[in-house]
C-alpha cells in the first residue's frame, strides 16, 4: 500500500474535473510541502507496544499469565459495566506477531488516511470503527475474548473506498480479499472485521461529500455506533428496544 496520500486518495468533495494529472502543458508541478504528522496513528502505535510490553513484563494480566487483559473485549465484563473494553480491545495484541502485522498496517494504511483527512477527523474515525467492530464482535461472539486493532483498521479501509482513486480502490480490493480469506481463519475474529469494515462505510460516504457534511454527519455517526454497541453489550435488555 502506498504511503503517499495523493496517490490513493481524492480530496473529499473532489469532482472529476479536480482529479486529472499534471498542468495540461507539462509543467512540473511546484515543490510538495512536508506531510502533515499522524499523530494518531503514532498515539495507536505507541499505546500498544506500551501495553503489550507490560503484559510480556507481568505488570498488567495477560493470556499469557492465564488472566484476561484489562482491554480485552469480552461480553459478559462489559455487560458488567466494564465499558472501556469496547475501545480498549484495539490496544490489545495476543501475541508479537499479532501486533507487528497490525503495526505495520498502521503505518502503511493509517498513516496514508490519516495525512489525507487530517488528525481530528482521523481521531473521529477511528472511534466509530473500533466501536462498530466491538459491535459486531459482541452481537456473534459474545462469551468469547477478543483483543487486536484490525477491526479498527478495517474500519478505515471502509472508509477510504468512497475516497481512493481507481488505482487506490484496486490496491484496497486485493487487500481486502486477502483479510476476507484470513478471516475464516481459527481464532480471527471475522465478525470485528466485518464490523468495523462496515461502520466506517458511512464516514467514508460523509467523507467524499466534504469537510463539512462530514463535520456533522461523524458525531451522528458516533452517536448511532456507541448506541449499538451497547445494545449489543446487554443481551439480556434487547427485548426493551
Amino acid at each position: 500500500m502506498s504511503s503517499g496520500p495523493r496517490h490513493i486518495l481524492d480530496a473529499p468533495g473532489s469532482g472529476p474535473e479536480q482529479r486529472g494529472g499534471g498542468h495540461p502543458f507539462g509543467t512540473p508541478p511546484p515543490p510538495q510541502a512536508p506531510q502533515p504528522k499522524p499523530w494518531v496513528c503514532y498515539a495507536i502505535i505507541g499505546i500498544c507496544v506500551v501495553v503489550f510490553g507490560l503484559e510480556e513484563a507481568g505488570q498488567l494480566p495477560s493470556f499469557a499469565s492465564r488472566q484476561l487483559p484489562v482491554g480485552a473485549l469480552y461480553g459478559p465484563a462489559v455487560q458488567g459495566g466494564q465499558y472501556w473494553r469496547l475501545l480498549g480491545a484495539a490496544f490489545e495484541h495476543g501475541g508479537i506477531l499479532h501486533l507487528v502485522f497490525n503495526m505495520s498496517v498502521v503505518v502503511t494504511l493509517g498513516f496514508t488516511l490519516e495525512r489525507g483527512i487530517g488528525s481530528v477527523r482521523f481521531l473521529g474515525l477511528s472511534l466509530v470503527t473500533a466501536l462498530g467492530a466491538s459491535t459486531f464482535s459482541l452481537l456473534f461472539n459474545f462469551d468469547t475474548p477478543m483483543v487486536g486493532a484490525s477491526g479498527m483498521i478495517l474500519g478505515w479501509a471502509g472508509a477510504m473506498l468512497p475516497i481512493a482513486t481507481r488505482q487506490g480502490r484496486r490496491e484496497l480490493g486485493i487487500w481486502l480479499v486477502q483479510v476476507a480469506v484470513l478471516s475464516l481463519l481459527p481464532f480471527v475474529s471475522w465478525s470485528g472485521h466485518l464490523g468495523g469494515f462496515l461502520f466506517g462505510l458511512p464516514c467514508g460516504v460523509a467523507l467524499r461529500q466534504g469537510r463539512q457534511v462530514y463535520a456533522l454527519a461523524l458525531p451522528i455517526i458516533l452517536f448511532l455506533t456507541a448506541l449499538v454497541a451497547l445494545y449489543a453489550a446487554h443481551p439480556e435488555r434487547r427485548g426493551a428496544f
